[in-house]
């Protein structure tokens, strides 16, 4: 946490002003490290300039939130670095009005062999929270942690997960005016997920502004009203966050397996065609969140198309909680009914039996062109449900179902909410 550069009546308290931005990394490239040739190569390395960013510029009103998001390489989390003061710009100048609180590594600085409360005042320190400070919120920093019974014990004996939520109750209890965050919604599981996002939305409501990294599109819509898509340094759009998510999604149209998806990345496609909902019923057609082992149960799914195209390959998988594959197959649309013109359909996957032991389960789903594979639209993690303990099994199934069409509804006959 640092002061920002406040020019007195220039700029307000939790404002912040980037203005022709550009960063520079030198880079000197060798194909070996060895100690020969290092000697032999030093005088003909010449180093390489990679720019990082290129000329960026934008405003961010207090109390408002914005987001920065683009593919791996594009530029991200060094704009955010540039903007906490941990690296200089190499051209242009950015103005921080009030104190800045920065989410981008949680737990740096944990030292293994320190038990979890050491390391909260560890932690708290380098962040620049007092002592004092520290003392009078550490109940409240490890009951948000949900760490009671761990806290006296060293930090290496605990999960990835223990880790990231311990830094992050740290880091949350920041006293900033702007907070930056990258990726940070990759802690813990999906409840203690909801209750970081709770507060980071409780840290705007009060005032404060947001700047967040994430290739999470829900969280990106819920924490910021704007977004900024960067390629390759530079801006390429600068607005709704909406529309900024739809025109970073086409970037990925042509990709079955973005290396994003391991930043959180859930969603993509270029927007043709769309899987409007998707949920699990059951055989009352009401929607379910719980189902037990051996219930019949129905995906329904409502695709739209935003013109004509030729009826695309329909795919499914279902994937359990550590996002493991059990079962998959695919739909041509052909078969069920596609639109000739822009409009929607309700398609239906019945099971008579659901073959799955206790857990939690989602699918994976994507519309696609059946010859290139392009890809109109993919969900990583619709209509989730969980199953009670029934006569299912674990592992690999078959999930032995039927595909039936609903009937077609033209464009103009959709209504929307």
């Amino acid at each position: 946490m640092r002061q920002g550069e406040i020019q007195q009546g220039q700029i307000q308290q939790g404002e912040i002003r980037v203005e022709n931005l550009s960063r520079r990394f030198r880079v000197r490239v060798r194909g070996t490290n060895t100690l020969k040739s290092v000697a032999l190569l030093r005088s003909h390395s010449r180093p390489v300039d990679v720019w990082a960013l290129r000329g960026v510029s934008f405003d961010v009103e207090p109390g408002s939130g914005l987001a920065l998001i683009g593919r791996n390489g594009s530029g991200k989390s060094t704009l955010l670095r540039v903007v906490a003061g941990i690296i200089k710009p190499t051209q242009g100048r950015v103005d921080v009005g009030g104190r800045i609180g920065t989410l981008l590594e949680l737990g740096a600085g944990f030292h293994p062999d320190f038990t979890g409360r050491e390391n909260v005042y560890l932690n708290g320190s380098i962040l620049g929270l007092k002592r004092a400070y520290i003392r009078e919120r550490f109940d409240e920093i490890v009951a948000f942690a949900e760490l009671e019974d761990f806290i006296d014990v060293p930090v290496r004996t605990y999960s990835s997960g223990m880790f990231m939520r311990l830094g992050f109750a740290v880091a949350s209890h920041l006293n900033a005016d702007v907070l930056l965050l990258d990726e940070v919604f990759a802690v813990g599981d999906g409840a203690f997920q909801r209750k970081c996002l709770e507060r980071i939305l409780e840290f705007k409501r009060n005032g404060g502004t947001i700047v967040f990294v994430s290739h999470d599109s829900s969280a990106v819509e819920r924490l910021c009203e704007r977004a900024i898509l960067l390629r390759d340094g530079r801006v390429t759009f600068d607005g709704a966050t909406h529309d900024a998510l739809t025109e970073y999604h086409a970037l990925l149209a042509d990709e079955r397996d973005p290396a994003e998806r391991a930043g959180g990345l859930t969603e993509w496609g270029s927007g043709e065609a769309r899987i409007r909902d998707a949920r699990v019923c059951g055989s009352d057609g009401e929607e379910r969140e719980h189902l037990g082992g051996g219930d019949p149960f129905s995906l329904r799914l409502m695709l739209a198309v935003e013109r004509a195209i030729a009826p695309p390959r329909l795919s499914y998988e279902l994937r359990d909680e550590a996002d493991r594959l059990l079962a998959g197959g695919a739909l041509d649309t052909a078969d069920v009914g596609w639109p000739e013109a822009a409009g929607q359909v309700a398609v239906r996957f019945d099971v008579p039996s659901l073959p799955l032991a206790h857990g939690h389960f989602h699918f994976a789903l994507s519309l696609a062109a059946p010859e290139s594979g392009h890809v109109y639209h993919r969900v990583e993690h619709a209509a989730p449900f969980a199953v009670y303990p029934g006569g299912g099994e674990r592992g690999a199934v078959l999930l032995d179902g039927t595909w039936t069409g609903g009937e077609i509804t033209a464009a103009a006959e959709v209504k929307t909410s």
